[in-house]
């Protein structure tokens, strides 16, 4: 038998497996990153005993990064040994 001459009963008769898909669940997936509004920034109201380490510890797991969470917020903090409970923070995603 030649490339061309193919059995076309073969095919047919199941001798090959078939590609079972029974588990496949629906859905999509991509590895378009989303944007970082969408994803990881979050607010916190400032409560009294509050800095920005001790948010940054809590939030973050790291005192150090306070500095991130001042610069997302700076159009609302002037001192960033001055924040007030109340305050409503922009906490952006820890890095």
């Amino acid at each position: 038998m030649g490339l061309f001459d193919k059995d076309p009963e073969k095919d047919k008769r199941g001798d090959k497996p078939k590609a079972d898909f029974s588990n496949v669940q629906g859905g999509s997936s991509t590895t378009a990153p989303q944007a970082r509004a969408e994803v990881e920034v979050r607010s916190y109201t400032v409560v009294a005993g509050d800095s920005l380490s001790k948010i940054a510890k809590r939030e973050y797991g790291d005192a150090q990064k306070w500095r991130q969470i001042y610069d997302a917020n700076r159009d609302q903090i002037k001192d960033p040994d001055l924040i007030y409970p109340g305050q409503v923070l922009t906490l952006p995603a820890g890095q």
